[in-house]
């Protein structure tokens, strides 16, 4: 463990072979795995439980108390997964009673400036660019991808797959496997390349497709179109998760359908 100029509280547990580089602050009641890097003027706050083969840039500060006023120094986490990435003045806050943690998943890769709030839970292989910003109270799945500068409002959901385009406002849930983009937030088609990365088959692919046709490009609202979706399409993983997200969303999912052909 280098930590030439570094602090690190006496109370803090940190494997062997982590390396901390100087001027960077580790309090209290923090936990940091095998194989660990923390670059300089990093601030790691009580409540910090990181993984191993983490890499943190210059300037972040992890499990700072949440940014809420009904907070009252409750016994609460922030953890970060194995091999998740944070880049240069990120900021993660810990949990509140509500969840009593703030969660980002493993092998996640969180660019510089972005904020994520209190309670948030970030699912695996997560990639959130540039000065996106997540308030409190919310649940992204894995293989999320937010472009640049994307706000989300307290208690979103983000479904698995999900891809935002930059600078996006997101006010309602984001559905599995789609891309999300313009003003308000709209249906812009599904996210194939992601999908295809991933390993998701040319029919399965359609199979998704052909459910977010019958959610936004027919004349139907939302209960109709579960109906028809439940009723008529083959029961099938993809379709049942989609299904459960849309009956689980208690802010409603996005509505606006844009045609980017």
């Amino acid at each position: 463990m280098n930590q030439p100029l570094a602090y690190v509280h006496p109370g803090a547990k940190i494997a062997k072979n982590v390396v901390i580089e100087p001027f960077t602050t580790i309090h209290n009641n923090v936990v940091i795995g095998e194989g660990t890097w923390i670059g300089s003027n990093v601030t790691i706050m009580e409540g910090a439980r990181i993984g191993k083969n983490c890499n943190i840039f210059p300037g972040a500060v992890i499990s700072a108390i949440p940014q809420d006023l009904k907070f009252k120094d409750e016994d609460t986490t922030a953890e970060i997964g194995d091999g998740t990435t944070i880049r240069e003045y990120v900021t993660i806050n810990r949990g509140t009673v509500d969840r009593g943690k703030t969660i980002i998943g493993k092998n996640c890769w969180i660019m510089a400036y972005c904020h994520i709030a209190h309670d948030c839970i970030v699912g695996d292989n997560c990639i959130f660019s540039n000065n996106s910003t997540l308030a409190g109270h919310i649940t992204v799945g894995d293989y999320v991808v937010l472009a640049g500068m994307t706000a989300v409002h307290q208690f979103c959901m983000i479904g698995n797959h999900a891809f935002v385009t930059g600078g996006s406002l997101v006010r309602k849930d984001v559905p599995p496997f789609v891309k999300a983009a313009r003003e308000p937030l709209s249906y812009v088609g599904i996210n194939s390349i992601g999908l295809r990365r991933r390993g998701f088959t040319s029919q399965k692919i359609t199979e998704i497709q052909n459910i977010y046709r019958l959610l936004y490009q027919k004349n139907y609202n939302t209960t109709q179109a579960t109906e028809i979706i439940e009723a008529e399409m083959e029961a099938t993983p993809e379709r049942d998760e989609i299904l459960q997200f849309i009956k689980n969303s208690k802010r409603g999912i996005m509505k606006g359908y844009f045609n980017s052909n």
